[in-house]
């Protein structure tokens, strides 16, 4: 049986990943489709271009990708050290360039006011956001 990411994971070990994500269903994620005859080479930048936004924004570097004909292979870096460096307000900032957010994160980084349990939840939001920020599953379902 196959062991969720979670439990293979594990920092203190190794920062380092290979992550591979495959298309289903004979799908062509880039190259030309022998089948059909359709090329989908456009799709090769686009992915690299996707990799390099989500570098930015996560604590995880990319340290080599291969983009294959129906699947990547992606070594990844996960700079916890970064992740741990950002102050609330970056973290949040982070997540929304990606994300809705909820009303209250929303809110906090417009600059409004918030009482006291509304910020702590704020707080407790932005915790949440900085372990996605260095996890490879969040990485890899964007």
């Amino acid at each position: 049986m196959v062991t969720a990411r979670k439990q293979q994971i594990s920092l203190v070990d190794t920062p380092y990943y290979h992550c591979v994500s495959r298309c289903v269903r004979r799908a062509y994620l880039c190259g030309e489709d022998k089948f059909t005859g359709q090329s989908y080479e456009h799709r090769r930048a686009w992915v690299a271009d996707k990799l390099q936004t989500l570098s930015e924004v996560f604590a995880i570097d990319v340290c080599a990708y291969a983009v294959m004909s129906n699947h990547t292979h992606l070594v990844l870096f996960i700079d916890e050290q970064q992740a741990k460096s950002w102050t609330m307000h970056e973290v949040i900032s982070r997540w929304h360039q990606l994300f809705k957010g909820t009303l209250l994160t929303q809110q906090y980084l417009r600059g409004e006011p918030l009482i006291d349990t509304l910020q702590q939840v704020v707080n407790e939001t932005a915790k949440v956001y900085r372990q996605r920020l260095m996890d490879i599953s969040w990485f890899m379902r964007i």
